[in-house]
């Protein structure tokens, strides 16, 4: 007997085929899911941006010219010359003597930050915001690793955080994994535990009250974190820092201000399809949403409340952009909907070089 699918239940087939390519339930996360992103770190590049700071040696071209393994060009010969470094193929075609120039390779320790918080802990499609940036943070991880570089960080949550000095080879990057894998666990542990006291327990009054305080302290410790981040990052480092941006303070901005000075800071910004747009129904419904902090009633299907809504989650992006953009850092930009490698390969952002 032959039946034509709903267009609702094709998209729920949709999205179980992607988690089940993932290894994903969208929520938690596993090794498993973390692992497959090891044979798939060629999908990026780290690229040298900046010119690096410090006294360091390894795989990155540094912008000063000397003597390394990476050919640069051929000039006429300078007394104090390294004579070693002539180039007499050259020399002999021109009658000139002619040296080569090398620029120094340098290695960066490749530093991810991965935001664990509250607000990374939404997903109205494939997966939870806080999910898609442990892939992208594996991602950079097995590309570091692959490269030979140290890689290490931090990774957080709305209630801990764990430091991950650089380390180098397989070990340092599983060390980092096994670290996104158990705040994202607690994260979800302590979002239930919360959920279930302010249900039980809780009046409105004291739910309105006990929300705004949460948010100021949720605030507070994303630039307490910024500024771990701050203490770790040395001169030259390569540093990513997964986010959301929806904590993001004067006190935050002014520690990331500081690392960019110093460090090559690319900020990876995930956002959700339901942060940015209202979902599209044909008859109005009223919804009431919430962040977890605040309620909100809103009429779906209504073009005004729609077109509003859309206007002020611009407004909030465009804002966040400019404050990572004056912090001097460079920002990609990803969704949660969708797989890192269909967004990678659409070419959707500058990563792919």
């Amino acid at each position: 007997m032959w039946f034509k699918k709903s267009t609702k239940q094709v998209k729920q087939l949709d999205v179980s085929q992607q988690l089940n390519e993932l290894k994903s339930n969208g929520i938690t996360l596993s090794i498993d899911e973390l692992l497959q992103y090891q044979p798939k770190s060629s999908l990026i590049d780290f690229a040298a941006n900046k010119n690096l700071h410090g006294q360091l040696s390894g795989n990155y071209l540094a912008r000063s010219k000397g003597r390394g393994m990476e050919f640069d060009e051929v000039r006429h010969y300078q007394t104090g010359d390294d004579i070693r470094a002539i180039d007499w193929r050259v020399t002999a075609r021109t009658g000139k003597t002619h040296t080569k120039l090398f620029r120094e390779e340098i290695e960066r320790p490749v530093l991810i930050a991965t935001d664990l918080g509250t607000s990374m802990q939404f997903g109205s499609q494939l997966l939870l915001k806080s999910v898609q940036a442990a892939h992208i943070a594996a991602l950079i991880a097995w590309h570091a690793k692959k490269r030979g570089d140290r890689v290490g960080g931090i990774i957080f949550n709305h209630n801990q955080h764990s430091e991950f000095k650089p380390r180098s080879r397989k070990t340092g990057v599983l060390h980092y994994l096994h670290g996104l894998i158990e705040l994202q666990q607690q994260a979800l542990s302590l979002l239930t535990t919360d959920n279930k006291r302010v249900t039980n327990h809780d009046t409105k009054h004291e739910n309105k009250h006990k929300n705004k305080n949460n948010s100021k302290l949720d605030h507070e410790k994303f630039a307490q974190n910024c500024a771990r981040l701050r203490q770790l990052a040395r001169p030259g480092s390569l540093v990513y820092f997964l986010t959301d941006g929806q904590q993001l303070n004067q006190e935050s901005i002014r520690h990331l201000t500081h690392i960019s000075r110093h460090c090559e800071l690319v900020i990876v910004k995930i956002d959700d399809p339901l942060e940015l747009d209202l979902p599209v129904v044909n008859n109005k419904i009223n919804v009431l949403i919430s962040d977890g902090q605040q309620q909100q009633q809103l009429t779906l299907g209504d073009k005004k409340t729609s077109a509003n809504y859309h206007l002020c989650a611009q407004l909030i992006a465009d804002q966040q952009q400019q404050s990572f953009t004056k912090a001097g850092a460079r920002v990609l930009n990803f969704t949660a909907s969708k797989s890192i490698e269909q967004q990678l390969k659409q070419g959707a952002n500058a990563w792919i070089r």
